[in-house]
């Protein structure tokens, strides 16, 4: 004899795996819009990336004091930023034999994200946090310290080795 209805129990496995997958796609979509509102030097990347269309690059530049901050995509300016963030940011790069070295700039923070989403290969220190760059497409990773960083890098290479 055959089964012409639903269970209770089908029917509420149903109703959770259809909550499921609703919850998952209503976060999907909530994070883009809130990183919007929020950029840090932590979601810089991805912010970076929800402004890029058809491959474009996009570019993050402050100038002066960087008391205020444009996004440029393509060289065109699409955004201003107020409040990013203070002239006390640092910029370093990761060199095998002398570790981190500082880079001297022209602008308070000039950061690229090209059409293909690889950024600048760039070690950022602001407010006692530094912010590695420096993978290509990998989420960009926090450190308390440049000392914690290099032992980081350090660990990494003799790992490959």
């Amino acid at each position: 004899m055959q089964k012409k209805a639903f269970s209770l129990i089908e029917l509420m496995i149903v109703i959770v795996i259809i909550g499921l997958v609703y919850t998952l796609a209503l976060s999907r979509i909530k994070a883009p819009k809130e990183e919007l509102q929020k950029p840090s030097l932590k979601t810089l990347k991805s912010y970076l990336r929800s402004f890029s269309k058809d491959h474009q690059s996009v570019r993050l530049l402050c100038k002066d004091q960087c008391d205020s901050c444009m996004i440029l995509r393509d060289g065109e300016k699409i955004k201003d930023i107020e409040g990013f963030f203070d002239e006390s940011v640092e910029f370093y790069r990761y060199d095998f034999f002398m570790g981190d070295v500082a880079l001297q700039r022209e602008s308070c923070f000039d950061f690229t994200l090209d059409g293909d989403g690889v950024s600048d290969q760039v070690i950022i220190v602001y407010k006692e946090k530094v912010y590695d760059y420096t993978p290509y497409f990998d989420t960009v990773k926090e450190y308390d310290s440049l000392a914690a960083l290099k032992d980081a890098k350090e660990k990494l290479i003799s790992e490959v080795r």
